[in-house]
């Protein structure tokens, strides 16, 4: 089972990103403070984890944390400010949307900026981890998996209602047939799309 928190003298937020890595989409970020001491034997990192699951285990985020909060950065700010600096952007948005100031942060992975000086670790795998993490994870990969089901619908060609963006074979191979779309990071560039130096 995962851990409660990393420390228990400060009020802690777990927070976490989904969708870095795919070519098209947003990339959306979460923050969650569960009560001290808050157990759950399902929660985990939501790749571990079934469609239905993450779906249950939402809705039992939603109603056991204390608080709770999503937010976005759109393929513009993407492709503005590159998907590093834009998943710290989404995640400093879902910090400051918390109706509940956190004293610390965890944060999954290995970089983080510093959000209002409030002190922060940064843990590799952390959503395998900490419950915090976890659910910060499942809460933003299953908004995002609603926004990218929405969108599918205008442009149903690049299958987006299951790839969810990510550049499967299937997806490259819509973009080289069909081009690019608005809902597409224009600042990734497909290899296959490259021009070839002889």
């Amino acid at each position: 089972m995962l851990l409660s928190c990393y420390q228990n003298q400060y009020v802690e937020a777990g927070c976490d990103e989904a969708g870095r890595g795919c070519l098209a989409g947003p990339v959306v970020a979460a923050a969650v403070i569960f009560p001290a001491d808050y157990k759950h034997k399902l929660l985990n990192d939501s790749k571990q984890l079934s469609l239905a699951v993450r779906n249950q285990l939402r809705e039992e985020i939603k109603r056991d944390a204390i608080a709770y909060s999503v937010a976005f950065s759109d393929v513009q700010t993407i492709d503005s400010i590159n998907i590093l600096n834009a998943s710290f952007k989404a995640m400093h948005n879902a910090l400051e949307q918390l109706k509940i100031q956190p004293q610390f942060i965890i944060v999954d992975g290995n970089r983080f900026p510093a959000f209002k000086k409030i002190q922060h670790k940064t843990i590799v795998k952390g959503d395998a981890k900490y419950l915090s993490i976890a659910a910060a994870s499942i809460l933003a990969k299953t908004e995002r998996d609603d926004f990218m089901n929405t969108i599918h619908n205008e442009f149903p060609i690049y299958n987006w209602a299951k790839n969810k963006g990510y550049g499967t074979a299937a997806h490259r191979a819509a973009i080289i047939e069909n081009g690019q779309c608005v809902h597409h990071r224009k600042s990734f560039v497909l290899k296959e799309m490259q021009p070839k130096l002889f």
